[in-house]
């Protein structure tokens, strides 16, 4: 019985993708960071997205407002910075806090503005083609599985100077 089990996970992971319940599996709070964080690097929003809650607070401090909800999070700040820099990577540096449901951790985030400009005010929203480097810190809180939320805080005028935006 254990092989036809496993025969069958093999299966339908391959055909593309297979969510576990969360009483069937029980990852860390790093364990789900790393696994959002891979969906990032692999330039899918939707991969990403899965592992958000989804009743997901998302709060970017440049934004200054929370965005609430999976889809709105996955289609107003992941795949919004996905377009924007189609080549992103996203990489934490030195080793995260991690307590029972919370990581926090610095992050470099990288890449080219070959899509639209963060700011739709310049240049018409056009792409500036400059790269970006920058940190950043995120705060993730994670309940059965999930990230129910995440706070991300950085310096995006250091962005934006990079991108041309502002002098």
């Amino acid at each position: 019985m254990h092989t036809a089990i496993t025969r069958r996970l093999a299966v339908l992971t391959a055909a593309g993708g297979l969510m576990l319940s969360t009483a069937s599996w029980a990852a860390t709070p790093l364990q789900v960071v790393q696994q959002y964080m891979a969906g990032w690097n692999a330039h899918d929003a939707n991969q990403a997205a899965m592992a958000m809650d989804p009743e997901v607070e998302y709060y970017d401090v440049t934004v200054g407002e929370s965005q609430y909800g999976v889809v709105v999070a996955r289609d107003n700040v992941i795949r919004f910075f996905m377009n924007s820099f189609p080549d992103l990577k996203w990489q934490m540096l030195d080793k995260p806090v991690v307590t029972r449901n919370e990581v926090v951790f610095r992050w470099r985030f990288t890449g080219t503005n070959t899509g639209p400009n963060i700011d739709a005010t310049v240049n018409e929203g056009k792409a500036t083609g400059k790269p970006i480097s920058f940190e950043g810190l995120s705060l993730i809180r994670v309940k059965n599985n999930r990230i129910v939320y995440q706070g991300d805080f950085y310096d995006a005028l250091s962005l934006n100077k990079q991108l041309g935006n502002i002098k």
